[in-house]
């Protein structure tokens, strides 16, 4: 087991966090991650994080989803169980699009939780970091970790609390 020390800026408004946050960076103090207990528009920016990969990764799924629909359709009804109904042609491609349609959207998304869980490591017995209980309730967080060592305790401390935050505090967290 690791543990890792961090100081903490709690804040009560959203504006004062996005505020806060953008003047940390601007002075240089690499956060360790901002934790709210909604999303906050202009946060990811604010933080300088890079868009995600998740739409590229659905629609290459939804990709595969759908060739598996066709090839599967193709093959069944050209190959495997041929039926003359009603005059139609084995390979009638109008008849394809509601299963197509079907098996992109379910591939789409299952490839797409699974990704999305796996980024971001929530897997079965996986064990929450919670720096503090009162993230998940109303409470918006700065986490600082204090293993950089550019990191000035007491500066950012006063930072933290010269921003409006209702409370400071120096966690040691267990991973």
């Amino acid at each position: 087991m690791s543990s890792r020390r961090f100081l903490l800026g709690m804040f009560e408004d959203e504006k004062l966090l996005l505020a806060a946050v953008k003047s940390l960076l601007g002075q240089g103090v690499k956060l360790h991650d901002v934790y709210t207990p909604y999303a906050i528009h202009g946060l990811d920016e604010a933080m300088g994080l890079k868009r995600s990969r998740l739409p590229i990764v659905c629609f290459m799924a939804g990709t595969v989803g759908l060739l598996i629909g066709v090839l599967f359709q193709t093959w069944v009804f050209t190959s495997s169980w041929p039926i003359n109904i009603g005059g139609k042609p084995f390979f009638a491609l109008p008849a394809f699009i509601p299963v197509t349609f079907e098996m992109t959207v379910l591939v789409a998304g299952l490839v797409s939780v699974a990704a999305f869980f796996i980024r971001s490591r929530l897997y079965p017995g996986a064990k929450a970091m919670l720096v503090d209980p009162g993230i998940t309730d109303d409470t918006f967080v700065i986490a600082v970790a204090l293993a950089d060592a550019s990191v000035n305790k007491s500066a950012v401390g006063n930072f933290f609390k010269n921003a409006g935050a209702i409370r400071v505090a120096e966690k040691e967290v267990t991973s």
